[in-house]
């Protein structure tokens, strides 16, 4: 639903290649990592912060939210694809007294403790999945609005109302706009 092909990332968006054959080669050939792990599938769905690579040429990019609502490549450094930022969405108690954390991007995590809330956004080291830092949605927290009229900017949160029935939990900005809870994503502290 909010993922890009990677075989459509290969052909129009990076421009490597000139066809869906191509781009399937290259895939064969096992040179293109998404967050760590070599992908041959060209259907395979590239996300919200996913980290796509291609060795060859030794070029990184993650995967963000323009101004107008469309996933966009962005290049990044080496060093800044060793880790992504995951949305806790969800969390389980599990057999054993441990705790899963089920993420934004399909991907579950298992810990030993308790220890974060859901829309809490989590740094993990790639491709081993450990937890490196995590970041609240809290007073002050620098976001990414990942939808609506203000997608693609990064707000600052004054407010978060959270609400005990089934209307969404809004999310109030220091620029002056508010959205609900679901649009925004925090990226760092």
């Amino acid at each position: 639903e909010s993922s890009v092909p990677l075989g459509l990332i290969l052909r129009d968006m990076l421009k490597v290649c000139d066809s869906a054959r191509e781009a399937r080669h290259i895939l064969n050939n096992r040179h293109v990592l998404v967050d760590g792990r070599a992908v041959t599938e060209p259907k395979f769905p590239v996300g919200l912060m996913d980290v796509v690579t291609l060795e060859e040429t030794k070029a990184h990019y993650r995967m963000l939210v323009d101004f107008r609502g469309r996933m966009s490549l962005v290049a990044i450094e080496a060093a800044e694809a060793k880790w992504k930022l995951c949305r806790v969405e969800d969390k389980t108690t599990v057999r054993g007294g441990k705790t899963q954390v089920n993420l934004h991007e399909g991907r579950n995590v298992l810990l030993e403790k308790d220890a974060y809330k859901t829309g809490t956004t989590l740094k993990i080291h790639l491709p081993g999945q450990k937890v490196v830092e995590h970041y609240e949605l809290t007073k002050g927290a620098p976001v990414l609005v990942t939808g609506g009229k203000h997608v693609g900017q990064v707000a600052h949160v004054q407010e978060v109302q959270r609400t005990r029935n089934p209307r969404a939990n809004i999310v109030t900005f220091q620029e002056g706009f508010s959205t609900d809870i679901e649009k925004v994503f925090v990226v760092g502290s």
